[in-house]
């Protein structure tokens, strides 16, 4: 086994006790105004003492409109979260880990029931997944206006301690809805061209520069994505060079939006009994209507291959354009990929995300040698029962109690 993927190491100025990165999951853990709870700054602590070379948190929200409809999501979009998002920074810093907070907007991923507003868009397109209305197309002051929320969002991160921010570019969230041609249709400045698509990102970085000076920016960035005009690698590798270019520190590199089913988090079979009980598509279905619907979801929520590094190939493609940090996630869940994404595919960083909430300690595990692979068996309850319930490992089981 190579010492790289256990040596101390540094990103952007940011000091890593080894290559291996919590990627940014969402938590459940906010309180009613979206501010952190005990609860999660206690799952920090245990990531931090368990080893993770740096933490990645589940995103943040910056402004209203763009919260996620999942369960007890974070805000960044109000100063006066600053202090408690502080309590959480000094708490993981006693461990000498770094821990980022990834900020972003759902776009058109959430739900109107859920923010109490209309959903908005790069484009005025309705979401396969997400229904239950046609987002309203951003205006130009609109979009001038979420620029500048990033922009504070930023401000406020460095400001409660965190070492850098990631902005999420990825998983059709708003910032990746203007990336792609799929779901930006503009005519305007902020369409057509990769440039123009890429505009709003690049404004991002030139205000944050002038707020928050040389504070680490990261992105998560889809590679690709399953929709016949959406994200492909050439276009990718061309973003990740207008990222290098704009100042970003270091690109995670992922892939897929919410309507291509599970193309983000991978496993061998579909949690349909949890989307059936969980999934606010599903949960208020008739018995015998869940039955017929079963089929639909199958079809819906496709499987795709490979389970395992599935953003290798792109986060390589990504890695021979830039000079930046390239940090792959996605199916990987054992040291031996590990030593070989690092060690032999040229990967700086690697990240995961399902092997952490199972054992938050993997890290140590994996240093140590008390073990060379996760528990975690891919079986995604986690992300479906995250609808309702606060994160944690199910192991294939459905919970037969619910937490308050």
């Amino acid at each position: 086994m190579s010492h790289a993927v256990f040596e101390q190491t540094s990103l952007a100025g940011i000091k890593l006790k080894n290559r291996i990165i919590r990627s940014a999951t969402h938590e459940g853990m906010a309180g009613e105004k979206g501010f952190p709870t005990e609860k999660l700054k206690s799952l920090y602590v245990r990531l931090a003492k368990g080893d993770a070379g740096a933490i990645i948190t589940g995103n943040a929200i910056i402004q209203a409109d763009g919260k996620s409809s999942l369960f007890a999501v974070t805000m960044i979009d109000d100063d006066n979260s600053i202090p408690a998002y502080r309590e959480i920074t000094d708490a993981v810093h006693q461990y000498e880990t770094p821990i980022i907070m990834q900020i972003a907007h759902c776009g058109r991923q959430t739900r109107s029931k859920s923010t109490g507003l209309q959903t908005v868009a790069p484009s005025a397109l309705r979401d396969a997944y997400y229904s239950e209305d046609v987002p309203k197309e951003l205006s130009e002051n609109e979009i001038d206006e979420i620029i500048g929320n990033f922009v504070a969002a930023i401000l406020r991160t460095k400001q409660a301690g965190f070492d850098g921010v990631q902005l999420h570019l990825a998983h059709g969230y708003l910032l990746s809805e203007f990336l792609s041609s799929y779901s930006n249709r503009r005519k305007d400045r902020w369409g057509g061209s990769t440039e123009n698509k890429y505009r709003i990102i690049d404004e991002i970085f030139k205000r944050a520069r002038e707020t928050a000076g040389d504070y680490p920016i990261l992105v998560k960035l889809n590679a690709y994505d399953g929709r016949k005009s959406g994200m492909k690698i050439e276009e990718a590798v061309r973003i990740a060079q207008m990222l290098e270019k704009s100042g970003c520190a270091a690109i995670e590199v992922s892939c897929g939006v919410v309507e291509d089913g599970l193309y983000t988090m991978r496993g061998e079979k579909l949690p349909a009994d949890a989307a059936m009980k969980y999934n606010f598509k599903y949960k208020n279905l008739p018995e015998f209507v869940k039955a017929i619907a079963k089929p639909v979801i199958k079809k819906f929520m496709k499987q795709p291959k490979p389970v395992l590094k599935y953003n290798l190939d792109a986060a390589i493609h990504i890695k021979k354009g830039v000079n930046i940090p390239v940090i792959v996630v996605g199916g990987i869940n054992n040291i031996n990929d590990i030593n070989d994404m690092i060690v032999n595919s040229n990967m700086d960083f690697v990240s995961m995300c399902r092997p952490f909430i199972i054992e938050p300690d993997i890290v140590g595990k994996f240093q140590k040698g008390t073990q060379a692979k996760s528990k975690c068996i891919m079986c995604n309850y986690c992300m479906i029962i995250a609808e309702e319930q606060p994160l944690k490992c199910y192991y294939g089981k459905m919970p037969k109690t619910i937490e308050i």
